[in-house]
């Protein structure tokens, strides 16, 4: 139970407080030390960027690892307080609130006819995809094409990781998902030197993107679009070159009857580009998707954890029905709160919000 009140505890965390400045945050120092990398390293030939790419990349995962693992053994030693000290490493890792808020920002120089800054905020904390030249519909799209992949990059994937590794195995899923969002791309010296990153992300996120893809048709399903988004989800979950971020997006598309497209690499769903409105409906629905992700996998841990330990010590499952109960009252208190008004947006620093092709 313990591990289910540090999640509630960094989602709380997060929510209220938003990621603290780069110069305190260790999602930033991993970053500086990848861009560091990448500076001195991504030159020679292919074996050489691969090799040194790899490097980089192995070791800003260890140092997250040791560094949370720290924080774990300090937890440990503070006794039944230190639950608090490992929420607090844990909501490090999270970041909810600031999506949010880029999305929001986007949304919100459009409802000003800002289209010259829209681009800026989505080029800048969103997508690393040129956004210069981009319509409108083609800048929500962008938006809502993030929110929903981000579900599974800013949330549900660090959590699971937690739930299954410890504090440990969450800071090396995102210290693996900062350097693939850094350096994993098929440009140029990062072809080779950004590889191995690209390949762990992709391996990584296999299990949490699937599941921020049900948890969006399920969250879906109280407007009555479950069916569709689950239909083109489907059908639509291949057509991106990741073999995770189709999930996610394509449930999404589903669930607002749109399309969601990158010029010359993808479309998905039905039906035209989404409008403006559209990106304060996918905030709602992640809201949503979030807390469904949350106690799925809460639920989950809690029922694998008592299924061995009534396996090998036969403890009861009273717990797990305890369990599930609260998971499932969490899941209602978000659902009400995803339609409360949101704030007003401000600027997300780019290095925090985790950015996607």
């Amino acid at each position: 139970m313990s591990g289910a009140v540090t999640v509630l505890l960094a989602i709380g965390l997060d929510l209220v407080l938003g990621d603290p400045p780069n110069r305190v945050h260790p999602v930033a120092w991993l970053g500086s030390v990848i861009a560091w990398g990448r500076r001195h390293g991504a030159y020679g030939s292919r074996v050489r960027l691969f090799t040194v790419g790899a490097l980089v990349t192995i070791g800003v995962a260890a140092l997250a690892g040791t560094g949370a693992g720290g924080v774990t053994m300090l937890a440990d030693a503070l006794g039944p307080a230190g639950f608090v000290v490992e929420a607090v490493g844990l909501w490090l890792l999270l970041s909810i609130r600031n999506l949010l808020r880029a999305a929001t920002r986007v949304e919100t120089a459009l409802a000003n006819d800002a289209l010259v800054v829209a681009r800026t905020a989505v080029g800048e904390d969103l997508v690393s995809r040129p956004t210069a030249d981009l319509d409108e519909a083609h800048v929500v799209s962008a938006t809502v094409e993030s929110v929903a992949e981000n579900l599974t990059d800013s949330v549900l994937a660090p959590v699971c990781f937690y739930l299954a590794f410890g504090l440990a195995g969450a800071a090396i899923y995102r210290a693996i998902n900062t350097a693939d969002a850094m350096i994993g791309y098929r440009d140029g010296v990062l072809e080779h030197f950004g590889k191995v990153a690209a390949r762990l992300d992709d391996v990584l996120n296999l299990v949490p993107a699937r599941l921020a893809g049900i948890a969006i048709v399920l969250a879906s399903s109280v407007d009555g679009r479950g069916s569709g988004a689950w239909r083109i989800l489907l059908r639509d979950r291949g057509r991106t070159a990741s073999p995770n971020a189709g999930w996610p997006m394509a449930a999404m598309a589903g669930a607002l009857r749109v399309s969601l497209a990158k010029r010359a690499t993808y479309r998905l769903g039905d039906g035209a580009l989404p409008v403006r409105g559209d990106i304060r409906r996918a905030i709602r629905l992640v809201a949503r998707a979030t807390a469904l992700g949350i106690a799925l996998g809460l639920a989950a841990a809690f029922a694998i954890t008592r299924l061995m330990a009534s396996l090998l010590y036969g403890v009861s499952a009273t717990d797990f029905r305890t369990f599930l109960l609260i998971a499932l009252m969490l899941a209602g208190v978000a659902f009400l709160a995803s339609y409360l008004p949101a704030r007003r947006a401000t600027k997300v620093d780019p290095i925090i919000a985790l950015r996607f092709e």
